[in-house]
């Protein structure tokens, strides 16, 4: 099962905040985090990974359904790469 948006809601308001609040801060956290990506800067949450945006080079592709040869164009990607915290968590026995 995946944590939603509304789960980390849920949490948040749990902690103390009343239902609005909680909406609010999460609403607002995401956006901070939006918008560093969009203008090309990393996400660093210490003790959690990096968020970070790399740029993707125009490639050749092939389209799976029909096999046609295609041009795939030039795109950024955002990439995460979580710390070595969280990786000895997630790999806890």
């Amino acid at each position: 099962m995946a944590l939603t948006k509304n789960d980390i809601v849920g949490e948040v308001h749990q902690l103390g905040f009343t239902k609005k609040k909680a909406v609010e801060t999460v609403e607002s956290l995401l956006d901070i985090i939006k918008h560093t990506l969009e203008n090309g800067d990393d996400v660093l949450v210490s003790g959690f990974g990096k968020f970070c945006v790399k740029g993707k080079k125009q490639r050749r592709g092939r389209n799976p359904a029909t096999g046609d040869d295609l041009l795939l164009r030039e795109r950024k990607v955002v990439t995460f790469k979580c710390s070595g915290k969280l990786r000895d968590k997630i790999n806890q026995p």
